[in-house]
């Protein structure tokens, strides 16, 4: 069953321009992942569609009105009849993580939210905003990057989406690991060789090697990952020995 995502945006053809290529692009065509968006001022009264007002108490910028919102959101909600959590991307939300992509790639359908400008009236994130998300740290100038974002990650883990149903089950993070890197022809290039138990047919050695660089490579650039798992036997020895075979390369934070 495909996935819709309704999308309330000021820059509709943006998200649908950024859903048109590669994976995204062909999980639509596959109907796979159904993409509408809203443009609020569709739904803004008077003659300049306004959308945005002054921020009460002075201060630069503008917020964005409720009235037009809420109308657009109401419309999207009667668009179809499956139940569509309000998911406002915005820097104050929780941070998006894949555990949370497949969550929310196992639902129908859903509704995003985009702000613009200094954000949107509080009032209307407090009564019609289910969840707020965040891809991260920083500012963007609205949502719509964070949107694209979301609909990406969300849409190649639809069933038959990728060419390769396990490229998505061995992607960074999908254990609570980073992703064990990957070598491709020529086998001899200036800038090395591709790792020799790598051409050697030997299926179980190769799983064994890229856990084992799985997690050393968690060690060096993400420690945080780890200590959040519980390592069984196996995976603490591959890791020591991943260690002694890389002394002297410590984690990016000791650089």
């Amino acid at each position: 069953m495909a996935v819709r995502i309704d999308v309330v945006t000021l820059f509709p053809e943006f998200v649908r321009q950024c859903a048109a290529f590669g994976v995204t692009g062909r999980a639509v065509e596959r109907d796979l992942l159904r993409l509408e968006a809203w443009n609020p001022r569709d739904y803004a009264e008077g003659g300049y569609r306004r959308v945005d007002d002054s921020v009460c108490g002075g201060g630069p910028g503008m917020v964005m009105l409720i009235e037009p919102l809420r109308r657009t959101l109401a419309a999207a909600h009667q668009a179809a009849p499956e139940a569509a959590p309000v998911i406002y991307l915005s820097p104050q939300g929780k941070r998006l993580t894949q555990d949370k992509v497949r969550q929310l790639a196992s639902l129908p359908r859903m509704i995003l939210l985009c702000g613009r400008y200094e954000g949107i009236d509080e009032r209307l994130i407090e009564h019609e905003v289910d969840e707020e998300l965040s891809i991260g740290d920083y500012v963007l100038s609205g949502g719509e990057l964070a949107a694209a974002v979301l609909i990406d990650a969300i849409g190649r883990l639809q069933e038959g989406a990728l060419g390769d149903a396990q490229s998505a089950e061995q992607d960074s993070f999908s254990d609570g690991l980073l992703d064990c890197p990957h070598y491709t022809r020529p086998v001899s290039h200036g800038f090395g060789e591709v790792p020799a138990i790598l051409l050697s047919g030997d299926h179980a050695a190769i799983a064994r090697w890229r856990r084992r660089e799985a997690l050393g490579r968690t060690w060096q650039r993400r420690p945080d990952l780890l200590d959040a798992l519980a390592l069984d036997v196996e995976d603490q020895r591959l890791l020591e020995e991943f260690k002694r075979e890389h002394k002297g390369h410590t984690h990016e934070q000791d650089h």
